[in-house]
C-alpha cells in the first residue's frame, strides 16, 4: 500500500498549495535559477544578475527552465519537491509503526499545525524553492534518527543542508540534542558512536550549501557585512527574524503547541522511537528559545543581533513541533496498545488523549478544508493575491481576477513589444514581473539580493525610487513619485526608459503613453516613457 498511499500525500499536497504558479517565493527562486543557466535572461535586473547563494537547487532544478516555461519548471520542480516531503513523512509513520493511510491524518493535522500555529511564518508544502527539497531530506533523515540510524540521518542532513543551509544546519543541531538526550542514558556498551562515516560525509555535502554562501559575504568589507547586516534583519525579513516585529497572539498560539508537544511526551507512554522524535522537537524548541533571548540584543548590541538574527532561528521550530504532535497524536490514536506496565496504568489517560486526538484531527480537516476552498475561490497564483502584496486586501475574488489578467497582458506587451534588455520602472505591490515579463526592473521589494553589495544597492535603490514620504502624503507602499526631474535621474542613474503604473493608484500622468493604445485595452495598467 505504500505507493497508493504516496499519491494520497501528493493529492492531498496539490489540494492544499496545488495554486497556479508563481507561488510566494516561486518567482524569486526560479528567475534566479533561470538567470543562473542562461545570464541573458534579466541580465540588466539586479537582483536577477546577483551574487547566487542556493547552487544546488539552481543545479537541479535551474536546467528545467532551459527546456520548459517557467510555469511548467515550477510544476515539476513542485513534485519532486512534495514527493521528498512525502517520502520522509511515509518513512517517519512506518517509524511508529502507524497503519495504512493514517500518513494522510499525519499530513493534514501537520500542514494545519504550521499554518495556525506558526512563530514566524514559516511554511513546508508550497511552491517549489530550495527550503522545499530539503525538508524532504530533512524528513528522511528524520525518520532515520527515530530508527537510531544516526549516521544516515546525518548523511539527509547534509543533503538537505546542500538545498538550504539553514534548514538542514538547524536539524543537525535539534539531533545532536536529540542524540545527547537519549544516547548519553544508555550503558557505555550500548551507546551509539557520534562521530560515524556519516557524519563526516553529511558535512562534506553540507559545504555545497555552506560555501556559496559564505563566498557572497566574504567579498564584502566588514562595515558592508554590517550595514547588510542590519537592512536584512531590521528592514527587509523583520517579520521572519525579529521577535518584536511578531504579532502577540503568535507567540501564545506557536507556546501551545510546544505546551501540547510536551504534555503528550510527559503524560503519554513513549516508545524508545518516539522519544528520539520528541527529543529532535525539543532541540528544535531550544533553538527557537535562543533565537528569543537573541531577539533582546537589538537594544545593546544592534549590529551583533542583526548578524545574528540573520540564521532564522524560529524557521525549525515552526515546522518539526506540529510534525512531532501530529505523529505522537496518530501513535496514540492509531496505533495498537502494547501491553507494558505502564501503558495499562495509563489506559485511562490514553483514551482521554485518544478523544482529544479525533478531535483535532476532525478540526484539523475542517481547517484544511477551508484553506483549498479559499484557494480555489481566489483562482489567482499566491504571488498575486492582493492580500499578500498588501494592496486592496479585501477586493473580491472577481476583481483579484480581473487585475490579475491586466497585469498578464502587461506583462506579456513588454515581453513581446522590448528588447531584452529593457529596464522598467514597476510597481511597488507587484512581485512576478521578471516571472511574467523576462525582463529587468530598478527594483523589487521581494527580490532582494544575498550578497552584501548588491542587498545595500537594493535599499539606496528602494529608498530612491519609493521614498517614505512625498510632501505631506505616505507614498513609500504605493507608487513611483512622478517628478521630471526625478525620472530624468532614474533613466540617467538606472537606464530605465518605461514605466508601468497602476491606474488605480495614478490614472492620470502627464507622460508620453506607450500602452494601451489604439484597439489595446488594459484597465489596471499603463506603460509609460520617461522624459529624456
Amino acid at each position: 500500500m505504500t505507493s497508493i498511499e504516496f499519491v494520497a500525500l501528493l493529492a492531498l499536497f496539490f489540494a492544499y498549495a496545488g495554486d497556479l504558479p508563481p507561488a510566494v517565493n516561486e518567482a524569486h527562486y526560479l528567475v534566479k535559477a533561470k538567470n543562473f543557466w542562461d545570464p541573458a535572461f534579466a541580465s540588466t535586473d539586479l537582483f536577477a544578475a546577483s551574487g547566487k547563494a542556493h547552487t544546488t537547487f539552481y543545479l537541479t532544478f535551474g536546467w528545467l527552465t532551459q527546456f520548459l516555461s517557467l510555469e511548467a519548471s515550477a510544476w515539476v520542480g513542485r513534485v519532486i519537491g512534495w514527493s521528498l516531503v512525502a517520502l520522509g513523512l511515509l518513512r517517519c509513520c512506518r517509524q511508529l509503526s502507524l497503519p495504512t493511510f493514517s500518513c494522510v491524518a499525519v499530513a493534514i493535522l501537520w500542514l494545519i499545525g504550521i499554518s495556525h500555529g506558526n512563530l514566524a511564518g514559516e511554511w513546508v508544502v508550497g511552491g517549489i524553492e530550495g527550503k522545499v527539497p530539503a525538508y524532504g531530506c530533512g524528513l528522511i533523515g528524520i525518520s532515520f534518527a527515530m530508527q537510531r540510524c544516526w549516521s544516515v540521518a546525518w548523511v539527509w542532513y547534509g543533503i538537505a543542508s546542500a538545498f538550504h543551509v539553514l534548514t538542514g544546519g538547524w536539524l543537525v543541531i535539534a539531533t545532536m540534542i536529540a542524540f545527547a538526550a537519549t544516547e548519553f542514558r544508555s550503558p557505555r556498551n550500548d551507546r551509539a558512536a557520534f562521530w560515524t562515516l556519516g557524519l563526516w560525509i553529511g558535512g562534506a555535502i553540507a559545504l555545497a550549501g555552506l560555501v556559496p554562501a559564505l563566498q557572497l559575504t566574504m567579498e564584502a568589507t566588514a562595515e558592508q557585512r554590517n550595514l547588510a547586516a542590519r537592512i536584512y534583519s531590521y528592514v527587509r525579513i523583520r517579520h521572519h527574524l525579529l521577535p518584536s516585529d511578531f504579532p502577540p497572539h503568535w507567540f501564545i498560539r506557536h507556546g501551545v503547541l510546544i505546551a501540547t508537544m510536551l504534555g503528550l511526551f510527559l503524560l503519554t507512554p513513549a516508545t524508545a522511537i518516539r522519544k528520539r522524535l520528541v527529543w529532535i522537537g525539543i532541540g528544535a524548541t531550544c533553538i527557537t528559545v535562543t533565537g528569543l533571548l537573541v531577539g533582546f540584543l537589538p537594544t545593546v548590541a544592534p549590529d551583533l543581533a542583526a548578524k545574528l538574527l540573520r540564521y532564522y532561528w524560529f524557521r525549525l521550530g515552526d515546522a518539526i513541533v506540529p510534525l512531532v504532535i501530529a505523529l505522537s497524536l496518530a501513535e496514540l490514536l492509531f496505533a495498537k496498545d502494547r501491553e507494558t506496565p505502564q501503558a495499562v496504568s495509563a489506559s485511562r489517560l490514553r483514551s482521554y488523549v485518544r478523544g482529544m486526538a479525533a478531535s483535532l484531527l476532525v478540526i484539523g480537516a475542517v481547517l484544511f478544508a477551508a484553506a483549498c476552498v479559499e484557494r480555489i475561490r481566489i483562482g489567482v497564483p499566491p504571488s498575486a493575491s492582493h492580500r499578500l502584496l498588501g494592496f486592496d486586501p479585501d477586493a473580491s475574488p472577481q476583481q483579484q481576477q480581473q487585475v490579475f489578467r491586466d497585469w498578464v497582458a502587461v506583462c506579456d506587451w513588454a515581453r513581446s513589444s522590448t528588447p531584452v534588455s529593457e529596464v522598467f520602472l514597476t510597481p511597488r505591490h507587484q512581485q512576478t514581473f521578471k516571472w511574467y515579463a523576462g525582463r529587468g526592473e530598478v527594483v523589487n521589494w521581494k527580490d532582494v539580493p544575498q550578497d552584501a553589495t548588491s542587498l545595500i544597492e537594493w535599499l539606496e535603490r528602494f529608498e530612491d525610487v519609493f521614498p517614505k514620504h512625498v510632501g505631506a502624503v505616505s507614498l513609500g507602499s504605493m507608487r513611483v513619485p512622478i517628478n521630471y526631474a526625478k525620472l530624468r535621474r532614474y533613466r540617467e542613474r538606472y537606464g530605465v526608459r518605461l514605466m508601468i503604473v497602476d491606474n488605480r493608484i495614478a490614472s492620470s500622468i502627464p507622460l508620453a503613453k506607450i500602452y494601451p493604445v489604439g484597439n489595446q485595452q488594459n484597465r489596471t495598467y499603463s506603460v509609460y516613457e520617461l522624459p529624456n
